[in-house]
């Protein structure tokens, strides 16, 4: 889901209010993150005073985290990106009873929980996650800036078709 999705359903108004979002961005930004990034949030035992989002992107895995009111402060947020390399995550586990599905896995030391339309929306979230532990392509995930792809006969596009599979990328000697 992205962040606009969960500003809209967020279960206390304050939670993803202006006053959040103003501390929020600035950090999303900076662990490489688009404006309205796919991301997951574990709201916790009290959502109006603190909880944390999940956002996979290119380099790892942003885990930040939001206090919504510090006393004498307002609110804050810190954020950490942990390689794909290091992260760790259990097993994904989905059940279905009774017409509910229910699902739930560990990532980072917080339990992510999913009932019914929600189960599927997490399992769908920790795919992308998935993949990028996988080192595969994040699918709808934030993946900041690229690079703009080199034009056809230009210096660059050439000395990146020089390198062959394997290599650095590094230009070879002729």
């Amino acid at each position: 889901m992205r962040l606009s999705e969960w500003r809209s359903g967020a279960p206390n108004r304050e939670a993803l209010g202006p006053r959040v979002t103003a501390v929020l961005e600035p950090v999303l930004g900076a662990l490489g993150a688009g404006p309205d990034p796919e991301l997951w949030v574990v709201w916790g035992e009290d959502p109006g005073t603190r909880y944390t989002m999940l956002l996979p992107i290119t380099a790892g895995l942003g885990v930040v985290n939001v206090r919504v009111s510090v006393p004498g402060e307002g609110p804050r947020a810190s954020g950490r990106l942990v390689r794909w390399s290091r992260l760790q995550f259990g097993e994904l586990d989905v059940e279905a009873q009774a017409g509910h599905l229910l699902a739930s896995i560990q990532v980072e030391g917080l339990v992510l929980r999913g009932v019914d339309a929600a189960a599927g929306q997490m399992a769908a979230f920790v795919r992308t996650v998935m993949a990028g532990a996988d080192g595969r392509p994040l699918p709808g995930a934030s993946r900041g800036k690229r690079a703009p792809a080199p034009a056809l006969g230009s210096r660059r596009a050439r000395d990146s078709d020089s390198a062959g599979p394997g290599s650095s990328g590094a230009r070879r000697s002729r």
